[in-house]
């Protein structure tokens, strides 16, 4: 797993950590068992904070996607089905959240935002 972060990104490096943790989880990338970096081997890799990378830790433990074991090191949990569906669902919010903002911005009306992603959905082969 490869963790990139960016000091310029509007979200704090400990969420950026998260996410990406988070997203190789979601996509089989970390299976079940496997163990993460340390700490301070993270920390010293992506050259920040041991604080950083606890509190992102931290925050995947508190979210059910990792365990801590005193000692040991950090460890991917097995994926709740029910788990994953909020995440995604939460993620799917957020983007279209954005989404209707920028419409918003652009003069679109409702009808020209569903159509948009209606046609979206077509491209995709989502019909």
């Amino acid at each position: 797993m490869r963790v990139v972060i960016s000091n310029t990104a509007e979200s704090p490096l400990y969420e950026q950590i998260a996410e990406q943790v988070k997203a190789a989880i979601l996509t089989g990338e970390l299976a079940d068992g496997d163990q993460l970096p340390s700490v301070r081997g993270l920390a010293r890799d992506l050259r920040i904070s041991v604080i950083t990378t606890s509190r992102a830790y931290s925050e995947l433990e508190a979210s059910g996607f990792i365990t801590n074991v005193q000692g040991r090191g950090a460890y991917v949990l097995p994926i709740d089905s029910q788990l994953v569906r909020e995440q995604l669902l939460r993620q799917i919010e957020t983007a279209l959240g954005h989404a209707v903002d920028h419409a918003r911005l652009a003069g679109l009306d409702r009808a020209e935002l569903i159509a948009m992603l209606d046609a979206l959905l077509v491209e995709e082969g989502h019909r």
